[in-house]
Order: C-alpha cells, then sequence, then structure tokens
C-alpha cells in the first residue's frame, strides 16, 4: 500500500548501533532516530572508500568517552528540532525562576502545576517499595519522586543517545528536589495540610517518621533548605548542559557552512 511505512535501510545504525524500536517505525526511515544518521550518505561513503581501509578506520574509531556522550550533537541539524529545543529551553527556563521563587518554608510549592505532576508518582513510590519494609514504604515516595526523572536521564543518555533529553531529565530531578524540601521543612512544626486533609501533628507525615529514625527532626529546617538549594543547582545545571548542546550543535553547523561557502 502507498500509505504503509517504507522499512527502513538499516534496522541497526552502522554509525552508533541505535536499533530502531517499534514505535520508531514511522520515523523517517532513511535516518537513525538517535544520532541522525543519514543512511543515504553512509551508502554512498562506501563507493569510494576502499573496503578493507573502511574496516581499518571502523576497528580503530575510538569508543566514545562518558565526556563524548554527553556532549554528543547530532552530525546533520534538522532546523525544526534545534529550534523546537531552543524553545523548549527557553519554556523551562522560565518556569525554573518560577518554581525557584516559591517559599518552601510555606508549602507555596503545592499550588503548582509541577506538584500536580509529581504527586501522583509519590504515591506511586509507596506502593511500589511495599515489599522492602515499613521504612522503605515510607521513604519510597519521596526516593521514588526523585529517581524517576534520574531514571529517564540515564535511558536518554545511554539507550537513546540523547543528551538533550538526559539534561531535561536532570532538570526534573532539580524540580522533584524543590517540590520535596517544603515537605522536609515542615516536619519539626508540621503545618503543610496533607492529602488526607491533615497536618502532620494529627496523621501520618513521611518526614517526621524518617527524620525521627535518625533522631533528626529538630533539624527538619536545615535539610528542608538543603533540598532546596540542591534543587535550584541541579535544575540550573540541567539547563545549563542543554543550553550547551544547542549551541554546540549551533557552531557545528555553523562552522560547517562557512567551510563550505569557503570552499565554493
Amino acid at each position: 500500500m502507498d500509505g504503509a511505512p517504507q522499512p527502513p535501510l538499516f534496522a541497526t545504525c552502522p554509525k552508533c548501533g541505535h536499533q530502531r524500536q517499534a514505535d520508531e517505525q514511522s520515523l523517517d526511515p532513511g535516518l537513525c532516530p538517535a544520532c541522525g544518521l543519514v543512511f543515504a550518505k553512509w551508502i554512498r561513503r562506501g563507493s569510494f572508500v576502499p573496503a578493507i581501509q573502511r574496516a581499518t578506520e571502523e576497528e580503530e574509531a575510538p569508543i566514545p568517552g562518558f565526556r563524548d556522550r554527553l556532549l554528543a550533537v547530532p552530525e546533520e541539524m534538522d532546523a525544526t528540532a534545534w529550534w523546537g529545543r531552543l524553545i523548549l529551553l527557553g519554556l523551562l527556563t522560565f518556569w525554573s525562576w518560577r518554581l525557584a521563587g516559591y517559599d518552601y518554608r510555606n508549602g507555596e510549592m503545592g499550588s503548582s502545576f509541577m506538584h500536580a505532576i509529581l504527586l501522583p508518582i509519590h504515591e506511586a513510590g509507596h506502593v511500589l517499595f511495599i515489599p522492602l519494609g515499613e521504612f522503605m514504604t515510607i521513604a519510597g515516595g519521596s526516593l521514588f519522586q526523585w529517581l524517576l526523572p534520574l531514571g529517564c536521564a540515564a535511558a536518554f543518555l545511554v539507550q537513546n543517545r540523547d543528551p538533550f533529553g538526559a539534561a531535561i531529565g536532570l532538570w526534573w530531578s532539580g524540580t522533584s528536589l524543590l517540590d520535596l524540601a517544603p515537605y522536609i521543612y515542615d516536619a519539626k512544626a508540621p503545618q503543610l495540610v496533607l492529602l488526607g486533609g491533615h497536618t502532620g501533628e494529627d496523621g501520618p507525615h513521611d518526614w517526621i517518621y524518617l527524620l525521627d529514625q535518625f533522631g533528626r527532626v529538630n533539624q527538619s529546617p536545615t535539610y528542608g533548605a538543603l533540598a532546596y538549594g540542591l534543587g535550584v543547582a541541579v535544575m540550573v545545571l540541567g539547563l545549563g548542559w542543554a543550553g550547551l548542546l544547542l549551541y554546540r550543535q549551533h557552531y557545528r553547523h555553523m562552522s560547517r557552512s562557512t567551510a563550505k561557502t569557503t570552499i565554493k
């Protein structure tokens, strides 16, 4: 049928080794969805590079180090995708400024849209950690709320080879720490109205329980401030990483355009 998606030229990318997934079958069959390699150019390369030399080059090609993975950008620049990511970065930067402006000492973060995203994840964490006992069940809410974004970041970086996606995942983990800061701060003198409609004095409060296990409830304001500060720092780090990747991609594109113009 004419409307059926065309099979990709390579099921496994000859450059980065990415294996096309089922949900990627509708994407451009001529491009690697992970690194952006244009398969037609790769094939044409083989027409003028001797097989022995090509095999030698591929065997001797250095394995990308951790730093190279963190700063990897596609060989070809898709202007639409680049501008889309730039707009996303701008929106997240503005949102970060709003989130960081909330006073963690009175729970203003609870009125944010980000809190509405993180709350179901938090509650799911309690359920997931039930097999590990009471302490981990209670800690699991905060732990899963923080670890899920980091897991997404790792998946983008390792599996998808997409450091920009990983940077956004890192930013998300920073917002999660901001969301936890008021809850931690509240343990010493509970004022926040929790999900069940009560404060920590009247019912369960994760961080009263957790800090009480170590005799640290009175230090909860300090820990809440640390969570807030670390959350802001992680958000800035994620945004800075994403911005650096976009700059590197644009700089590479401009350098190549200049080189082509000079050759002509």
